[in-house]
């Protein structure tokens, strides 16, 4: 049996070296997302950056802790507290006292990440001049980095300062330093403080203020900005990766296993013709296998040397994306190859155990007969298995909308959908391959000459081969139009949220984090023909079923100025009826009956029990909830919407606008632009992780494509023999084959549109359910691309491949197997 595995691999190579290379590719996909989730595990220790230098840094509270019966249950305060005031009086008795400040700063010609700080906290980090000197004027700032140099004027957030010193960037924050005088007041509030004095004097000072820390060694670290970027980097690795795998290992597995399953379906007459020299069965399925065990150790061997070359290149890409922190590398890992070589292996003996079964059962005449035409391609388990996954698809699809519709806005629900509408649309793909064909092929085949109709009788009667090379296009349609078509719809479901909840005419947006001084509001307000409604970004805190705190942003308004310049989803009660007291939840809330109590933490980790006053609709999960300013403590006002007065001049109104917030720096921007300049969309990891898996989805389906288109215009000598025997001429032939190359991928493409469609709708209906009414985005440039690349990879293969072909006699070739 091995004699003769071995002269069948010589015998038939074009075969098993496709085979070799769908499998050692997807081996090396799956070994590469392996070690790029393995290395995403663990990120390395981070020290203090900051306050690298500094002797006791003492924080006030920053997170609240929530009791539950499985222990307490932290989240991040929207509103840190600082230090009280009693504490720090102490804290100046035992030595010098620098209070620290943090502030965005946008500046022209500056780096977009500008950070302020006071000039006294300089010197924890260290920072130290390299030119200039230190600031001493309101006007004057020192700078880190070489994008200015002193003498240089700046135009920052409503006024322009003077660069008269620069410092050597460390490489954690683009930094300019004010007076701390100036600092105190563009950032007023101070959270954290450095303090010259003995650890464990501090910690006793500090005994009893509720939720201060006093931090030292490496713990200082948590004094740094965004001390947990490691670890969000890190969870957004996973996702990233996690998805890319998944999708990819999908891909993967799927294109293997077809291009192993129509390796066998060729050589149906080879086995008939064995069956008929006297084979058994059980000897034809086990040459199979012996073929698919050699094919698949070697494969995968090569597939996991592949994976490690391309594992850093994908590491490297994600660093220079900034999709991954600069200390991202590949680690030294051993399960993702192991993984990656079984799944190989398995899939490969996987993908031809049905199709040799098959083979063995089919009388010798029968075997013979079937060569020509396709009679019966679909068999009992293609029915079986994908009527069961599409029934799967339906039932899961029905119980979510009816159960939880929101579930398919997930994007965990809306990446593996398309995986089994996929799998079952191709397996049962030879039941709409030829009605697919005919189709396509009707107009062509009215034409004068008869390769319209040969184009059309070729596809639909080599039904296996026509389904087994659409199979690549049809992942990568499905794929493209799934995931992009499903990100871009909820982005628009969520702009159009946006569009109808605001009616304000104009609005206003300050230029940094600090929001708006109440001197600017008081000028806002006394703008003639303007009715401004302030309002505030802050966060509420409640506790679900005993364990789960949860976290709902929350927006702080006055309630009746609301009214004029917002329309709110609400499904029960009334804006009006907001009050201190008082909140308005959505209805994802597990208390949302109006007038039912509800025991909140508020953005500062005050505990308050608020009456609901109305209840809004979940929408695309973004509706948050809404409270006065009294239950927003510390939230700086950071948007104003104004709405015209009767009779009230747009142009006069948006002059006194901008005058109101020239000096302290402010944007005026039209409802409708707002809109625009604030449309919500997915965040950049997630647009690139799909990207990623597009990217290479592409990248491996199109060398599947043309590996099986080459597989499949090899097996054809014998019958592009024949018609050159006919009369037809080489280019004639060569046409043919090309055109049969673009109506497989016109069918992998219609077919793909159909996955996509069917879980587009899915969302839309979804949407529907939860009160949002909008368009389904569908990718078309994505899809047109998508399509226009498969397409260049089937055509000149395929041409290529019969021209080769052809290169020998025609008596020769249609001698074959006589």
């Amino acid at each position: 049996m091995l004699s003769t595995t071995l002269r069948t691999l010589r015998t038939r190579w074009i075969t098993f070296v496709g085979a070799f290379v769908a499998l050692s590719l997807g081996v090396a996909l799956i070994a590469v997302m392996g070690l790029a989730l393995a290395s995403s595990l663990d990120a390395p220790d981070r020290g203090p950056e900051r306050f690298a230098a500094a002797p006791v840094v003492v924080k006030g509270q920053d997170t609240l802790k929530a009791p539950t019966s499985i222990g307490d249950r932290p989240k991040t305060l929207a509103q840190p507290r600082p230090v009280p005031d009693d504490a720090v009086a102490k804290l100046r008795d035992l030595g010098t006292v620098v209070e620290d400040r943090s502030f965005a700063v946008r500046a022209v010609g500056a780096p977009a990440d500008l950070v302020g700080h006071p000039w006294s906290t300089a010197a924890f980090a260290p920072y130290e001049l390299d030119a200039g000197r230190a600031p001493e004027a309101m006007d004057e700032v020192v700078v880190s980095g070489d994008w200015a140099r002193p003498g240089t004027r700046v135009r920052t957030d409503g006024s322009t300062v003077r660069v008269v010193g620069t410092v050597t960037g460390l490489g954690f924050e683009n930094a300019v330093f004010y007076t701390d005088v100036r600092a105190a007041e563009l950032s007023p509030r101070s959270l954290q403080l450095v303090v010259d004095a003995d650890a464990v004097a501090v910690r006793e000072a500090v005994r009893g203020s509720e939720g201060v820390r006093v931090l030292t060694g490496d713990a200082r670290r948590y004094a740094d900005a965004d001390p947990d970027r490691d670890a969000e980097a890190l969870t957004a690795m996973n996702a990233m990766f996690g998805t890319a795998g998944g999708v990819t290992g999908f891909v993967s597995v799927f294109v293997v296993a077809s291009t192993f399953a129509f390796a066998v379906a060729q050589r149906r007459r080879e086995f008939g013709l064995l069956r008929t020299a006297g084979a058994t069965p059980g000897q034809l399925r086990r040459m199979v296998v012996s073929e698919a065990l050699v094919v698949g150790v070697l494969a995968s061997a090569a597939g996991c040397v592949l994976g490690s070359y391309g594992a850093p290149k994908l590491a490297e890409w994600a660093v220079d994306e900034n999709l991954a922190p600069r200390w991202f590398t590949i680690g030294d890992y051993n399960w993702p190859y192991q993984m990656a070589f079984w799944t190989g292996l398995f899939v490969a003996l996987c993908g031809v155990t049905a199709a040799s079964w098959r083979a063995g059962h089919t009388g010798p005449a029968e075997a013979l007969r079937e060569a020509s035409v396709d009679t019966r391609a679909m068999t009992w388990g293609r029915w079986l298995f994908g009527g069961a996954l599409l029934i799967a698809a339906a039932v899961t699809l029905v119980l979510a909308l009816v159960t939880n519709p929101g579930e398919l806005l997930q994007r965990k629900t809306y990446v593996s959908r398309p995986m089994l509408l996929i799998t079952a649309v191709a397996l049962l793909a030879p039941v709409l391959v030829r009605p697919l064909t005919r189709a396509i092929a009707w107009l062509p085949a009215q034409l004068p000459g008869a390769g319209g109709m040969l184009v059309r009788e070729n596809a639909a009667a080599g039904v296996r081969r026509t389904a087994a090379v659409a199979a690549p296009v049809l992942v990568t349609v499905a794929l493209a139009g799934s995931l992009l078509g499903a990100t871009a719809t909820l982005d628009e479901a969520q702009a159009t949220e946006v569009r109808e909840r605001t009616t304000a005419d104009f609005v206003v947006t300050p230029a940094g984090d600090a929001g708006f001084d109440d001197a600017t509001l008081q000028r806002l307000r006394t703008v003639s023909g303007a009715e401004v409604s302030p309002s505030s970004s802050s966060a509420v805190y409640v506790l679900e079923d005993g364990v789960a705190l949860i976290r709902s942003d929350a927006r702080a308004v006055d309630p009746q100025p609301l009214a004029a310049t917002a329309r709110l989803p609400l499904a029960a009660g009334k804006v009006s009826d907001l009050d201190d007291d008082s909140i308005i939840v959505n209805e994802e809330w597990e208390k949302h009956d109006v007038g039912e109590r509800v025991d909140v933490w508020l953005g500062d980790g005050t505990r308050k029990s608020l009456r609901i006053a109305a209840v809004m609709t979940v929408g695309t999960g973004d509706n948050g909830v809404l409270v006065t300013p009294r239950n927003a403590p510390a939230a700086p006002v950071d948007r104003v919407d104004v709405r015209l007065a009767d009779g009230a001049d747009t142009g006069t109104v948006a002059a006194g606008l901008r005058q109101a917030v020239r000096a302290s720096g402010g944007e005026v921007l039209t409802g409708d632009a707002w809109v625009r300049a604030t449309y919500p969309e997915s965040n950049r990891t997630t647009r690139m992780g799909f990207f990623l898996v597009l990217g290479i989805a592409l990248l491996y389906t199109g060398i599947s494509l043309a590996n099986t288109m080459v597989m499949a215009t090899s097996d054809r000598e014998r019958e592009l023999a024949l018609l050159r025997l006919a009369g037809a001429t080489r280019w004639q032939v060569l046409r043919l084959v090309g055109a049969e190359a673009l109506m497989v991928v016109m069918v992998g493409g219609l077919l793909g549109a159909l996955v996509a469609g069917l879980n587009l709708v899915g969302m839309w209906s979804a949407l529907g359910l939860l009160s949002v009414r909008t368009s389904i985005e569908i990718p078309w440039a994505v899809l047109a691309a998508a399509m226009g690349a498969c397409a260049v990879l089937a055509v000149i293969p395929a041409v290529a491949s019969a021209g080769l072909s052809l290169g020998r006699r025609a008596v020769e070739l249609a001698g074959v197997g006589e």
